[in-house]
C-alpha cells in the first residue's frame, strides 16, 4: 500500500470514527430524553387523544343529562330555567356559570358553587324546565381527563412534571432527527418509508425512526402550542409577553366607565340611593342583591389577586377555556351599593346577541354586588374570540377585548391552542391531533422494545459514551440555550450531566 493510500485510508478512519462518536454522544441524550419522557408521553397522547373528541364522547357518557328531544314549542327563558335550577340546588348554593347554547337537541346547564366550594352543573330540558340531573365538575370524566393532561393529578407537582416532560420533548425531537439524518448516500425513500423487510432490533428501530420524522413536526408545534399553559414556564411567558405589548390588552381602561349609574338615581344623587321598591323590581324582572359578608370577603380576596378571573380560569370550568390573552387582565367592577337593581340573565343573554355572539359563550354572573357579567367567547377560529364585562345594573358594556387587541404572541397562542385542542378545522383538526399523539405513544413503545432487546443484565443500558468524543459545540449550544430559555428543563440538564459523569460515567472503548 502506498504512503498516499495509506494516508486516505487514516483519513477516512478518522472522519468515520468522529462521526461514530458524535452518533454515540446523541444516542445516549436520546435514550435518556426518551426514558423520561416515555410515560409521561402515554399519558399526554392518550388523555389528549379523548379531550381532543370531547364534543362527541360526552354525550355518550351523560345522555340524559346532555340530549333532548327537540321540539316545535319554545324555549324557556334563561331567567325562568336559573329560577328551577336555583329550586332544585340547595338553598346555601349559588349560581356561578351560565353556558350559553341553542343547540335544538341539547339540554341547558347552569354551574353552582355549593358551600363547601365545590361546583356542581345542573341540567335542564329547555322546553320543559325539568331537571333532567347534576354533575360535580371536578369529577367529570372529561374534567379529570384534562387534569390528568395537564398535571397528572397531582396539583402542583404534576404540573411541572408534564412542563419537563414537554421540555425534555425537545431534546428528543432534536436528537431524534440528528440520528435519522442520512449520513452517506440515501434515497428518499429509504429515508422516509418503512423497510419491513428487516427483522428484529433493526426492524423496529427502521420503525422507530421513520414514523419519528413523520411525526416531528407535528409533535413541535403540539409542546410548542401547549407550553403557553403550564403553570411555570407559562406564567412567566405570558407577563414577559404583557410586559413587551405583545399579550393581553393592558390592565388601564381607558375612557370606559368602570361604574353604573344605578337604576333610579336622577342627577345629582348620591350613589345607593337608587329606588328598590318591589313595584319597580316587578316592572324590570329583576331581582335585587343584598351583600352579605361571604360576597364582600369574596370580592377583596380577588381585587387582591387579579391573576385570574373569578370561575374562568382553565382549571375550573369543566370543559371550555378563556382566551390565553386574556388570563391576565383585570375585571372591572359595577357600581357600589347595599341594594340594587340587576338585570336579568335573559337581558344579557339579548344584549350579548344584538352584539354579535348568538351562542357558545359563557357567562360569569356577579358575585357581589360590585361584581359585573363576564362573558368568555372562545370559538373554533381564534379571530371570533372575545370577552365582554358588562354591568350588572346598566347593561352598559365595561370592556370589550377581541382578537385584533391581542398582541401578536396572544395571536399565535390563541392559533396553537385551537390546532392544540383539535377545535380549527372540525373532525379533521381532531383526526390530525389523534394521529400525532398516538403515532407519539407508538414511539414510546417501539423505544422501549428496542431498549428490552439490546438491555444488558444488571444495567441501565444507555449508550456508552466514548473517551475522545467531538466537541459537538453546536449542540452544546443549542442545550444551553434550551436551559436559559426553560429554566426549569436547565436545571435538570445538569443533573442528567453530572448524572452521566458520575453515576453512569464509565466510559466504553469504540469498537472497531
Amino acid at each position: 500500500m502506498s504512503t498516499t493510500t495509506a494516508q486516505r485510508t487514516t483519513s477516512a478512519t478518522g472522519a468515520t470514527s468522529a462521526t461514530s462518536a458524535g452518533y454515540r454522544t446523541l444516542w445516549r441524550w436520546h435514550f435518556y430524553a426518551g426514558l423520561f419522557v416515555m410515560p409521561f408521553l402515554v399519558v399526554l397522547a392518550i388523555t389528549g387523544t379523548l379531550y381532543c373528541f370531547q364534543p362527541q364522547i360526552e354525550p355518550l357518557l351523560y345522555p340524559h343529562r346532555l340530549i333532548v328531544e327537540p321540539q316545535a314549542t319554545p324555549r324557556l327563558t334563561e331567567d325562568a330555567l336559573l329560577a328551577k335550577a336555583r329550586a332544585a340546588m340547595p338553598g346555601d348554593a349559588r349560581a356561578v356559570t351560565a353556558p350559553i347554547a341553542n343547540a335544538p337537541d341539547r339540554s341547558t346547564e347552569f354551574i353552582f358553587r355549593l358551600a363547601n366550594g365545590e361546583k356542581q352543573s345542573v341540567y335542564l330540558n329547555p322546553y320543559s324546565g325539568e331537571v333532567l340531573g347534576t354533575l360535580s365538575v371536578e369529577r367529570r370524566f372529561m374534567q379529570v381527563d384534562r387534569m390528568l393532561h395537564r398535571k397528572l393529578l397531582l396539583g402542583k407537582p404534576g404540573e411541572l412534571l408534564m412542563e419537563l416532560a414537554a421540555c425534555w420533548t425537545l431534546v428528543m425531537i432534536g436528537t431524534g432527527i440528528a440520528l435519522w439524518w442520512p449520513r452517506e448516500k440515501t434515497t428518499a425513500r429509504a429515508a422516509l418509508v418503512p423497510r419491513f423487510s428487516l427483522q428484529g432490533r433493526a426492524l423496529w428501530k427502521n420503525l422507530h425512526a421513520v414514523m419519528g420524522i413523520w411525526l416531528a413536526l407535528g409533535a413541535l408545534v403540539f409542546v410548542l402550542s401547549g407550553l403557553p399553559w403550564t403553570g411555570s414556564w407559562g406564567k412567566q411567558f405570558k407577563a414577559l409577553a404583557s410586559a413587551a405589548n405583545l399579550g393581553a390588552p393592558p390592565g388601564s381602561w381607558g375612557g370606559l366607565p368602570l361604574r353604573s349609574t344605578l337604576p333610579g338615581m336622577h342627577a345629582g344623587e348620591p350613589p345607593g340611593t337608587a329606588d328598590t321598591s318591589a313595584e319597580t323590581q316587578a316592572a324590570h324582572g329583576a331581582h335585587t342583591v343584598q351583600p352579605s359578608v361571604h360576597e364582600h370577603d369574596e370580592h377583596s380576596a380577588h381585587a387582591a389577586n387579579m391573576d385570574s378571573m373569578p370561575g374562568m380560569v382553565m382549571d375550573d370550568l369543566p370543559l371550555p377555556l378563556t382566551p390565553w390573552a386574556v388570563g391576565n387582565t383585570p375585571v372591572p367592577q359595577s357600581a357600589d351599593a347595599h341594594t340594587a337593581q340587576t338585570l336579568p340573565l335573559g337581558r344579557v343573554v339579548a344584549l350579548v346577541a344584538s352584539l354579535g355572539v348568538p351562542s357558545g359563550y359563557d357567562i360569569v354572573l356577579p358575585a357581589s354586588v360590585t361584581g359585573v357579567y363576564t362573558v368568555s367567547y372562545f370559538p373554533a377560529d381564534p379571530k371570533d374570540e372575545r370577552t365582554l364585562y358588562i354591568d350588572q345594573y346598566s347593561g352598559a358594556v365595561l370592556k370589550d377585548i377581541r382578537y385584533g387587541d391581542y398582541g401578536a404572541v396572544s395571536k399565535a397562542v390563541s392559533y396553537g391552542t385551537s390546532l392544540h385542542m383539535g377545535r380549527y378545522f372540525g373532525v379533521a383538526n381532531q383526526i390530525l391531533c389523534a394521529a400525532i399523539s398516538l403515532g407519539l405513544a407508538g414511539m414510546a413503545v417501539t423505544g422501549c422494545v428496542m431498549w428490552w432487546k439490546r438491555r444488558p443484565q444488571r444495567s441501565l443500558g444507555a449508550p456508552s459514551r466514548e473517551r475522545a468524543a467531538p466537541p459537538m459545540r453546536g449542540w452544546k449550544t443549542g442545550l444551553v440555550l434550551l436551559g436559559i430559555v426553560f429554566p426549569l428543563m436547565g436545571a435538570t440538564l445538569l443533573a442528567v450531566w453530572l448524572a452521566d459523569r458520575t453515576l453512569f460515567g464509565r466510559a466504553a472503548r469504540q469498537s472497531a
